[in-house]
């Protein structure tokens, strides 16, 4: 057997799984008449209730024009509503609408069954341990992207 490239292997492996995990979170998510998309929108709103609308754009690496299209269908819907800021009546925060909590109850069998899919075979112990390994590379390559500090870009890569 010729010698496997590892990095080829890690990536290719990485980027297969994310794929294939966000097409069963499309499906799984058309049974409740939604996207992917919406489900994270409201995922996000649950767990950090009267965030700005621009700081929701930045936690999803979204472009503010395509995450206010989402939030205003969610909105549509009755499923978010933007309230006005106590200090600043320009700014919009969002909130969960009481009609939202039982399709919240949903998703969250919804997202327990995707992850009982993913870990099937798989020991608790390699759960927790693969669960730990990616938070170590999502914190290597956060650092990797984080601007060196006081250094210009020669003593960065140089």
């Amino acid at each position: 057997m010729p010698d496997r490239d590892l990095g080829t292997d890690f990536l290719s492996a990485l980027f297969e799984t994310q794929r294939m995990l966000r097409q069963l979170a499309d499906k799984e998510a058309r049974h409740l008449g939604m996207t992917r998309a919406q489900w994270a929108v409201l995922a996000k709103v649950e767990r950090n209730e009267g965030q700005k609308q621009a700081e929701l754009a930045d936690a999803m690496e979204m472009a503010p024009i395509s995450l206010t299209r989402l939030i205003d269908k969610l909105c549509d819907s009755g499923l978010i509503e933007r309230r006005n800021d106590d200090a600043d009546r320009r700014i919009k925060r969002l909130y969960l609408t009481d009609a939202a909590r039982p399709l919240m109850a949903k998703l969250a069998v919804l997202r327990a069954d995707l992850v009982q899919v993913a870990f099937d075979r798989m020991a608790d112990q390699d759960m927790h341990r693969l669960v730990d390994y990616l938070e170590t590379i999502k914190s290597n390559i956060r650092a990797a992207l984080a601007p060196a500090a006081g250094k210009t870009k020669e003593q960065a890569y140089g």
